[in-house]
């Protein structure tokens, strides 16, 4: 390929798993573990999927940077994802821009995930894990991460690095990272044994971060869909560490903890009063469920609901409030006669603000976690433009095609608000 083109630090790249292995060729040893290196190329030689590559060792990590949360367990990290060598080569052969033609747009936003050095370093056998935990005290935490995920990353730093009460869940937790797009074998019980995705699937992780709490018998007793605030995530950990689970369930114990109001309904031009929600047929329906003690639901309607781009979307659905702390009787999607506390219940609604989207009397998908701007407003489109029709599996294979089409028109993608 022409000299312009080519890497000066030579990689030979091969897929194992989830990871695009990147590793070196020139023979020269003792890099310093995590430096960076970087692939020199003009940006016409660039390939559409961007590649942060990181050196761990003797090899160099390749990561996508256009990582998206929540992609179905079952679905590979590298679907339609070329290999770096092929896209290299591709370049070599490809001719410069033509004036006019827009260069490809980056996609900003991912990170690379470290964990501090107390996570635990298992020999994935969950069963001992366990029994080494309860001997001590203490549940284990399965932390499913994916990598590159900004969200896994932000939970990492803000509510075990360096969160203020770090030294607790040292004390009273053994916390295990898995990959939910890993290949390394777990010994999940005695007589049963499959990969961390496999895992991912068993447990039906739809978001990442998604946190699994085991008891002393291996049981979960709770879990964690997405980013949690830290707050939010400390009421979990109280939950788990005093073993309330056996009595009741994390709503109740997280109602008589945050009794106190700390947020009064906000009003939004969009948020239509419906008392019977199976009559809205004629666009699809987005439930917006939030309550007096809701610690984020202020920084949504100051954020994301005040943003032009989200307010366009909102324009296709009908937006619907419901306080998950009321007994006011209403008819749910489906016909049924109901109040939103049981409607909440019914649903699993653990964190507020969620939004439940349905269209045609059923649930499409929803947000029960933080997301940054672009993964918000791609999870509205999804349901507003009924792009589920086309892609049914998850809502991040449309937005994967929305961010391929934006970067190939040469506009850069920010999938993080950070």
């Amino acid at each position: 390929m022409p000299r312009q083109c080519q890497s000066r630090q030579r990689l030979t790249v091969k897929e194992s798993g989830n990871r695009v292995f990147a590793l070196r060729t020139d023979g020269r040893p003792g890099w310093p573990i995590h430096q960076s290196i970087k692939l020199r190329m003009p940006r016409q030689c660039q390939p559409r999927q961007r590649l942060t590559v990181k050196e761990s060792g003797n090899r160099a990590f390749a990561v996508r940077a256009d990582w998206r949360p929540g992609w179905p367990a079952n679905q590979r990290l590298l679907e339609r994802f070329a290999l770096l060598g092929a896209l290299l080569f591709a370049c070599a052969a490809q001719p410069a821009l033509a004036e006019g033609q827009a260069a490809p747009g980056e996609v900003t936003g991912a990170k690379l995930l470290s964990h501090p050095g107390w996570f635990k370093e298992s020999f994935l056998d969950l069963t001992e894990d366990v029994s080494e935990a309860a001997d001590e005290g203490k549940h284990v935490i399965l932390f499913m991460e994916m990598n590159g995920c900004p969200y896994c990353y932000k939970m990492v730093q803000e509510n075990f690095a360096n969160a203020p009460y770090r030294d607790f869940i040292q004390a009273h937790f053994d916390v295990i990272a898995l990959n939910t797009k890993g290949d390394r074998e777990v010994a999940v019980t005695e007589e049963m044994s499959m990969t961390e995705k496999e895992v991912a699937d068993v447990y039906q992780v739809r978001f990442t971060p998604t946190l699994i709490f085991l008891d002393e018998s291996n049981k979960p007793v709770a879990r964690v869909s997405g980013y949690r605030n830290p707050d939010d995530f400390k009421v979990v950990l109280d939950y788990v560490q005093n073993k309330a689970y056996r009595h009741q369930s994390l709503n109740d114990f997280a109602a008589a903890r945050l009794a106190a109001a700390v947020y009064s309904f906000r009003e939004h031009p969009m948020i239509r009063s419906v008392d019977d929600l199976s009559g809205v047929v004629d666009r699809p329906l987005a439930v917006l469920f939030e309550d007096a003690a809701c610690v984020a639901c202020d920084a949504l309607h100051d954020g994301h609901l005040a943003d032009p781009e989200v307010r366009r979307i909102l324009g296709g659905l009908t937006l619907v409030r419901l306080d998950t702390d009321s007994e006011t009787p209403i008819v749910d999607p489906m016909g049924n006669q109901t109040t939103p506390k049981a409607l909440a219940e019914a649903l699993g609604i653990q964190y507020r603000p969620s939004i439940v989207l349905f269209d045609r009397g059923r649930e499409i998908t929803r947000i029960e976690s933080m997301l940054y701007r672009y993964h918000f407003a791609g999870v509205l489109e999804y349901v507003a433009g009924r792009h589920y029709e086309r892609y049914p599996d998850s809502p991040f294979d449309y937005i994967d095609v929305k961010t391929a089409e934006l970067t190939a028109a040469g506009k850069d993608v920010a999938i993080a608000d950070e």
